[in-house]
């Protein structure tokens, strides 16, 4: 979800990374919850120090390939301040499952340290650390595990214009319970407020009345 600008500075380049070549690894179980058209509802925790404050989540998947990794779709917040109509952005997502992705994301400002410091605000995480500082997580037998980890990143601004006052540098670290199809998220941006929690549930029906299908994506 964008978040106001606070600062103007362009984020440095960074090489791709994250991938890696280990093509016999197991992908993450496959889980209706986390399909194409799924819909999901809930918060962003967008609190400064100054004001607590939370905006509405609706969160949309376009399309879902666990062998290739990947995920997209579409996020519409709400109840935006600086905004006369909810913001619609679209994001492209990587799934971690030690074959196209790993733990570590190699860019978008963010330092192995980084990393860890934000995957380890998920429970789920824990039992996998010793795994993940061995060898980076390529052991992990992704197969059988009932969360699946993903960085979500916005694309693009859908329905206003970049100069709207909000930013979509970062990303999110993201975790999806197989269980009841609820996700946890937290976003990652140098120039924003840290460890802002994105909060989903499932909402069991796809395409359950969401607007995103009036905005035309690019």
């Amino acid at each position: 979800m964008p978040v106001r600008v606070v600062d103007t500075a362009t984020p440095s380049s960074h090489p791709t990374s994250g991938q890696d070549a280990n093509a016999g690894h197991p992908s993450p179980p496959s889980c209706s919850l986390l399909s194409a058209g799924r819909c999901y509802a809930g918060t962003q925790n967008v609190s400064t120090i100054q004001k607590e404050e939370a905006w509405k989540v609706n969160v949309r998947i376009n399309d879902c390939d666990l062998e290739q990794g990947y995920l997209c779709g579409t996020m519409e917040a709400v109840n935006v301040p600086l905004a006369d109509t909810p913001v619609v952005t679209f994001w492209e997502g990587e799934i971690v499952d030690a074959k196209n992705y790993t733990f570590f994301t190699g860019k978008w400002e963010a330092s192995p340290e980084d990393d860890i410091r934000h995957w380890s605000k998920f429970p789920s995480f824990t039992p996998l650390l010793s795994q993940i500082e061995t060898d980076g997580g390529k052991s992990v037998d992704f197969s059988n595990y009932a969360y699946i980890f993903m960085r979500w990143k916005e694309q693009y601004f859908v329905n206003v214009g970049v100069d709207c006052g909000l930013t979509i540098a970062g990303f999110y670290y993201v975790c999806f319970s197989c269980s009841d199809g609820s996700i946890s998220g937290y976003y990652y941006d140098p120039n924003s407020s840290p460890f802002q929690k994105l909060e989903l549930k499932c909402t069991n029906e796809k395409d359950s009345g969401f607007t995103f299908s009036s905005y035309e994506l690019q």
